[in-house]
This record gives structure tokens, C-alpha cells and sequence, in this order.
């Protein structure tokens, strides 16, 4: 069979692989992050011991599948230099910028503050570590834009020039390679697709513990964590969706015909579903509204685009055959992106209207259990819509774009390396499936444990809190609290005074807008200062 033959087709099956299976733990790094950021700040304002355990909770949620990301990551720079060796050797001098800067700033940045957030608890004051959690995300958002310019520039090259040889394109404007024409269009579309994605993992595990009827507090204040986020991020969709789909119709014309089946010119219908005959070149489907998609790109409904056959009969797309291309595979992508985003759209509203109607929600089981499932709905439909970005362009990994340099552009058959055989590939892949399923297999079982442990206050477990808590006493006085003392009443024993009212005064500072040292340094020394005095009178004893 072809498949097993063809170097570049297996070349890019291991690719789409790769990128298919980093692509499980990137929406959840960053959309979790906003969740994770959201109940730091939350906790910062209330100081209660609740929202402690639920900050706690999404900082193990997130760093476990922040871990498995990086390691997901490295793979697919390493088949730049292997597999796509020549397609490295032409985009390299535009390629090294943004990826370079993708690890200096971005993820250096994001790694510096996740090692606050695991170590920092106790060592750094609320504020700073709070921020941290908002860097952290911050710094996630960040990767995702190096990586997508690097992306948005194989779909929409500028700021370079063929060289004199034609064999590699070089960098000459970095603002333009950077801030190129589809830059802006497809980060803010992939990112607020990330986010929708972060909030209906929030609302899936609340609705987990609701059905369960366990942390229904958390589950409740996560439920609307959640609705607020996703109903706001699936509304701004509507606006990215559609600058996206702009930039398609303006810079990627072959892209637009494949998503809609149009061999011929014509003034393009909008399909809700349909199946596209390669063999006849047509589209059959039970309905569509006339001029649908036009107006969805340009405004009118009257917009005549260029077919699959005409483009192909001009000199800037004479490379393409049209008998070769995937149209069936991108016509359906791209259908069945939009419609799980109508089943985002409407899970969205449901979600909202019941959690603040009197918290409803906590009583109508169907809808807790469309919660639960409702994380397919984003995760498929980002999943498709990378298929339709990058199997839209073929045949080329460097896509002429309407405003393109002249010349700067890479087939595909041209990308791959001529060094590796197709036995390597099938070995690799088969490799890369084990090895990918026992990391799937492992994550799903951490982040399952720490779903079935739940948000645990940490006095529950004998660990010292974030801070203490102060309470009015019934004499009017504060009184304090904290592990220590959790572990003194365990064993009877009395809290020394000293460590209370230190703790008391250290917490009282930090409410006044003092920045003291953390509570706990002061704690420490007061536990020290009370082991002394209890050594003096065991002397004096004797």
C-alpha cells in the first residue's frame, strides 16, 4: 500500500501524531491556568481555608499536565532536524527567532513562577504568590504566541526573500516575519479556544463532584468560575472565528475553496452538513443557505470565489492537483469545528442560567452529566480545526499567500529528508503510540487521584496551611490557628502563647497592608523561642 511507502505522507502522519497528542495537554495547560490564577486571586482576597484547598487543587492539576506538555513538546522540535530536515535547512533563518524566544521568555518565565507556586507557598508573601499563579498563565499565553508566529508564518509568510539560490528563505524585516498578515486573526482564535477549553474542564470536574455529591461547596464555586468564563470566551469566538475566517478568504484562497468543497467558481453556499464527491468534484448535502458563506467573509451575500480548477490554472498555484488534493477531509473538519462550537455555544448558556438560578444546577442530574462530558465538545473541536488550518494548505508546508514574498514558498514532498526511509518512520510511530499511551495511561492516573482526593484542606492532612486564620474570639480578642496548633489539640497539648499571639501578630500585618515577613517565618521563631523556654524549665527541674 501507498501509505506505508511514502516517505512524505508517513512523515506527516508522524507529525500530525505528535502534534495531535501535545495538543491534549496544551489546551489544559493554558485554560486551566486562568482557572488556577482565578481561585489564587480568590484566596488572596478571603484568606478561608476552602479556598486554600481549591487554589492547592488546581496547582497539582495543572503542574501535572504542564509536565507531560514539555516532555510532549521537545518530540516534535527534535523531527524539525530529523524528518523535515530540508524543510528546517528553508525556514531556518526565520524559524530560529521565534522559537529561541519562545523558550527564553515564555517558558523560562512560566517555569520560574510554577516553581513559586509548588515551593513558595510558605516562603514568599500572598501577593507575590499570587501573582505568580497570573504569571504563570501569563507565561503559557506567551509560548503560545512564539509558537503560533512561528506557524502563522508557514500560512502567511512575510518579512523574508528567496536566496540567490533558491534554497532557503531569509529573515530581512523581524517585526514583518513576526506580526505577519494572519498573526493576530489565528493567535486570538487558538487561545480563546484554549480558554473554552480550560473552563469546561472546570465545569466537567465540578459537575464529577455534584453527581457524587461530594465538595459541593467547591463544586458549586468552580460551576461558576466556569460558566463565566466559558460563556464570555464563547462569545468572543463568534468575533475571532470570523477575522480568522477573513484572513483565509484574503491570503489563503485554495484553503477556503477545500473548506466548502467549491471545485468551481461560484458564490459559495453555507453548508450545516454534507459530503464532498471527490470523483464528480461536487458537494451533497440535504441544505444550505445560498450565499452563506460569502457573507460570513466579506459581508454580502453576492461574492463570487475562485475554484479549486481555476486557481489550479494559474501560475501561482500551478503545483497544485486538484485530483490529489484532501477536499473530503477539510470540507468535514471544518463542519464539524463549527458545529461543536454550537454545541459549546448552547452548553455554555445552559450552564450559566442554572448555576446562578438559584444554583439549580445542583439538582438536575442530565444537565450535571452534559457538564461532565461537555470538555469533548472544545477538545473536538480544536482537534479539527488544526486539521482544517494544516491540511487546508497542502499541497505546501511553506503556503504561497496572496501577500507572500515572490518565490517564498516549500511543497511538501520538498520538506522531507531525503536520509530517512519509510521502514524508520513506521518503526518511530509505532514507538511514539506505545510510549504516548503508558504517558496518557500515567497522567489520567494522577490527575484521576487527585480528582477522587479532591480539594483537601490542609489542616485535614496535619500540613501546615497557606496562613493563618484569624477569628474573633467570644471575648472580642483574635485567636489564631494553624497546623501546629491542629497537631496540639490532636495530642491534647496546649499551643504555646507565644506562638499564637506571634502568629496573630504576623497575620494582623499583613491585613493592616504591611509587608512583613511571611507569617510562617515569624511562626518558626516563635516555635523556636517556646522550644527554648521549655528546655529552661526541663533544666530547672532536673
Amino acid at each position: 500500500m501507498e501509505i506505508f511507502t511514502d516517505v512524505a505522507l508517513l512523515s506527516r502522519f508522524q507529525f500530525a501524531l505528535t502534534v495531535a497528542y501535545h495538543f491534549l495537554f496544551v489546551p489544559l495547560s493554558i485554560g486551566l491556568g486562568l482557572i488556577l490564577a482565578i481561585n489564587e486571586t480568590r484566596y488572596y482576597r478571603s484568606r478561608s481555608e476552602e479556598d486554600a484547598a481549591a487554589a492547592q487543587f488546581w496547582v497539582k492539576i495543572f503542574t501535572a499536565t504542564f509536565a507531560i506538555g514539555v516532555a510532549t513538546g521537545i518530540t516534535m522540535e527534535f523531527s524539525f532536524g530529523t524528518n523535515w530536515a530540508n524543510y528546517s535547512r528553508f525556514v531556518g533563518d526565520i524559524f530560529g527567532a521565534p522559537l529561541a524566544a519562545e523558550a527564553l521568555f515564555a517558558f523560562f518565565l512560566e517555569s520560574v513562577f510554577l516553581g513559586v507556586l509548588l515551593f513558595g507557598r510558605n516562603k514568599v508573601s500572598p501577593k507575590f504568590y499570587m501573582v505568580s499563579g497570573w504569571l504563570v498563565w501569563f507565561g503559557s499565553c506567551l509560548s503560545a504566541l512564539w509558537i503560533l508566529i512561528a506557524n502563522s508564518w508557514m500560512q502567511t509568510p512575510a518579512g523574508g526573500v528567496l536566496n540567490a539560490d533558491g534554497t532557503e528563505a531569509v529573515i530581512t524585516d523581524f517585526f514583518a516575519a513576526a506580526f505577519n498578515p494572519s498573526i493576530f486573526a489565528r493567535y486570538t482564535h487558538t487561545v480563546d479556544a484554549l480558554l473554552i477549553m480550560g473552563a469546561f474542564c472546570a465545569i466537567a470536574v465540578a459537575g464529577w463532584y455534584l453527581l457524587k455529591g461530594k465538595h459541593t461547596e467547591f463544586a458549586m464555586k468552580t460551576m461558576r468560575i466556569g460558566a463565566v468564563v466559558g460563556i464570555i470566551t464563547s462569545c468572543l469566538m463568534i468575533v475571532f472565528a470570523h477575522s480568522s475566517a477573513v484572513v483565509v478568504y484574503e491570503e489563503q484562497p485554495t484553503k477556503l475553496a477545500m473548506m466548502e468543497g467549491m471545485y468551481d467558481s461560484e458564490v459559495p453556499p453555507l453548508y450545516a452538513i454534507g459530503i464532498v464527491d471527490e470523483e464528480n468534484q461536487e458537494v451533497l448535502a440535504p441544505f444550505a443557505i445560498p450565499g452563506g458563506t460569502s457573507f460570513l467573509a466579506t459581508g454580502t451575500w453576492d461574492t463570487e470565489y475562485p475554484g479549486l480548477n481555476q486557481l489550479a490554472e494559474t501560475e501561482k498555484y500551478a503545483d497544485m492537483n486538484v485530483d490529489e488534493l484532501p477536499v473530503g477531509v477539510v470540507f468535514q473538519s471544518y463542519h464539524i469545528m463549527v458545529a461543536m462550537y454550537g454545541l459549546i455555544m448552547l452548553t455554555s448558556i445552559l450552564v450559566l442560567i442554572f448555576t446562578f438560578k438559584g444554583g439549580k444546577i445542583a439538582k438536575m442530574r442530565w444537565l450535571q452529566w452534559l457538564a461532565v462530558l461537555s470538555p469533548i465538545w472544545p477538545f473536538i473541536a480544536i482537534q479539527t480545526g488544526w486539521i482544517t488550518a494544516e491540511v487546508g494548505r497542502q499541497p505546501w508546508v511553506v503556503y504561497p499567500s496572496v501577500t507572500g514574498p515572490e518565490g517564498v514558498e516549500l511543497l511538501t514532498a520538498d520538506g522531507v529528508s531525503v536520509s530517512v526511509s519509510n521502514w524508520e518512520l513506521l518503526l518511530t510511530i509505532a514507538l511514539f503510540i506505545v510510549v504516548y499511551l503508558i504517558l496518557l495511561i500515567g497522567w489520567c492516573r494522577v490527575v484521576g487521584r487527585f480528582i477522587k482526593e479532591g480539594p483537601v484542606n490542609p489542616k485535614a492532612k496535619g500540613q501546615v496551611p497557606m496562613v493563618a486564620t484569624v477569628a474573633p474570639g467570644a471575648d472580642g480578642a483574635a485567636s489564631a490557628d494553624n497546623g501546629d496548633a491542629a497537631e496540639a489539640a490532636a495530642d491534647e497539648t496546649p499551643m504555646p502563647k507565644s506562638f499564637a499571639a506571634t502568629e496573630v501578630k504576623a497575620v494582623a500585618e499583613v491585613f493592616d497592608g504591611k509587608d512583613p515577613l511571611p507569617p510562617f517565618a515569624a511562626a518558626e521563631e516563635a516555635k523556636d523561642a517556646s522550644a527554648a523556654n521549655a528546655s529552661t524549665d526541663q533544666e530547672g527541674r532536673e
